[in-house]
């Protein structure tokens, strides 16, 4: 996801959200159709980051070393294969060894969750998530991609065979995509989203890894044009067996088992 974001509005928000702005790093992962560093996107906000924060040490992930690789790795690479991947060069860059506060980028910020929870070493002290699909998406109408077709083709994929093991390997947005009328398949199937929301089994690693986190802020765009349903950018997902009506974030299943923390600190 590309992102345009007016200069003093971004400093603004994230000089108040950080935990101790000038001292920890700041780790960024981009979305879906983007890279590390393209200088029109998460590459300017890179910069922008190191000089408002004094030089501050920025780490954009570049997946797999390079760019074309890290590009290709927001639609093909499996979420599983890149966490491992991030909690590994997050864990042998010496600049992180006293925390970081981290930004995830569209489906960047459910990876980034994901990291927190799986790889607590070295400490994650603020999460920001913008645009992030915590609750999966169930479409993508204006998917990101150098080729339109590539878009399409994924779209027609989800629709009909998300949840065939051959399509979770190959596509990283089936990994994240929630069908509310196939709640039980997409439960036994996800090999990511359900995984990390704790809808497979309950695993107490990962809420008290989350509970970690100084503060985990989730921003939603108002007027993003890839995700549906919005709401999932605030962990909320529709009711099941119908697409319109949203659930409240108290009384979906996730909530209960991973996101309880919240109104406990």
């Amino acid at each position: 996801m590309l992102l345009k974001i007016p200069e003093y509005l971004f400093w603004m928000f994230f000089w108040n959200t950080f935990t101790d702005a000038a001292k920890y790093p700041v780790v960024l992962w981009h979305g879906m159709g983007d890279t590390c560093c393209f200088p029109f996107s998460v590459g300017s906000i890179t910069n922008l980051l190191k000089t408002k924060l004094n030089n501050t040490y920025v780490k954009s992930l570049e997946i797999g070393g390079n760019i074309v690789t890290d590009y290709e790795s927001g639609f093909f690479i499996h979420p599983n294969k890149q966490v491992e991947y991030v909690c590994q060069e997050l864990a042998k860059d010496k600049k992180l060894t006293g925390g970081y506060n981290a930004i995830g980028f569209s489906q960047g910020g459910q990876f980034l969750r994901a990291v927190a929870q799986r790889c607590p070493k070295p400490a994650m002290k603020v999460l920001i998530s913008l645009g992030g699909q915590h609750q999966g998406v169930f479409g993508l109408p204006k998917c990101p991609s150098l080729k339109l077709h590539t878009c399409e083709y994924i779209r027609r994929l989800l629709n009909y065979a998300a949840y065939e093991e051959w399509t979770q390997q190959f596509s990283v947005q089936a990994t994240y995509w929630h069908d509310p009328f196939q709640e039980d398949k997409y439960e036994a199937h996800s090999t990511f989203l359900a995984d990390i929301n704790n809808e497979v089994f309950s695993n107490g690693l990962y809420a008290d890894n989350l509970k970690k986190l100084d503060k985990f802020v989730m921003v939603k765009f108002l007027n993003d044009t890839i995700v549906q349903p919005l709401e999932s950018q605030w962990f909320q997902f529709y009711k099941a067996n119908q697409d319109r009506e949203i659930l409240p974030l108290e009384s979906s299943k996730v909530y209960t088992t991973i996101l309880t923390y919240m109104h406990e600190k």
